[in-house]
C-alpha cells in the first residue's frame, strides 16, 4: 500500500510538473515562437501574415489598455504624420490576453475595435494566454515586443514605457526597417 502510494504521489508531482511547463521565455536575441489568433470578425493571423515586416506586439490585458497609450501616438505620429517609420516595413499589432481581465469578450471585441479604428490596426484575441505560455508573457500587464523581419526578438518592454525611451524606440525600428 505505501508503495502504491509513494507511486501515486510521484505521479501526481509529475503531471502537475509537466502542465506547469511553458516554452522559455522569450527575450532578446531569441527568434519568436509562431503563433494563430483571430481577430474580431474571426480572421485568423499569424506573424507570416506581415513577412518581411518589423513586426511589433503590443500584449495588453484590457484593463491596462491605455498604459501605453502616449508611446503608441508616438509610433503612430512617426508612421502616419512624419513618415519616419517606413509604413511598408513595418507594422504593430495588438493581441488582447483575455485571460487576463474579469471583462467578458463581447466588451473586449468593443473595446479593440475601437483601439483598432483609432490606431488603423490589427487587434488579434488570445482566448487561452497562449503567449504567456510559449512567449512567457506576464499577466495582467501590457507587454510590447520588437521583431525583425526574420522574428528575432530585439526588445522587449513590461509595462508603462517612459517618455525617455520613446525617441529610442523610433529609432530602433527605423534602423530595423532598413535592415
Amino acid at each position: 500500500m505505501k508503495k502504491m502510494t509513494f507511486t501515486l504521489f510521484i505521479a501526481a508531482i509529475t503531471l502537475i510538473s509537466v502542465q506547469g511547463q511553458t516554452g522559455e521565455k522569450l527575450k532578446v536575441g531569441m527568434k519568436a515562437p509562431e503563433w494563430k489568433f483571430r481577430d474580431a470578425d474571426k480572421r485568423e493571423f499569424t506573424m507570416d501574415s506581415w513577412a518581411g515586416k518589423v513586426l511589433q506586439v503590443n500584449y495588453v490585458d484590457p484593463d491596462k489598455k491605455d498604459l501605453n497609450e502616449p508611446y503608441n501616438d508616438v509610433i503612430d505620429k512617426a508612421v502616419k504624420v512624419e513618415g519616419r517609420i517606413d509604413s511598408l516595413r513595418f507594422k504593430g499589432i495588438g493581441i488582447t490576453d483575455t485571460k487576463s481581465t474579469w471583462l467578458p469578450n463581447s466588451a473586449i471585441r468593443l473595446i479593440a475595435r475601437s483601439k483598432a479604428k483609432k490606431f488603423k490596426t490589427t487587434i488579434l484575441f488570445d482566448y487561452d494566454a497562449t503567449l504567456q505560455r510559449i512567449w512567457g508573457m506576464p499577466k495582467d500587464n501590457y507587454t510590447v515586443v520588437i521583431l525583425d523581419k526574420n522574428r528575432i526578438c530585439r526588445a522587449i518592454y513590461e509595462g508603462k514605457i517612459p517618455e525617455s525611451e520613446n525617441e529610442k524606440i523610433v529609432q530602433m525600428i527605423i534602423e530595423l526597417t532598413k535592415e
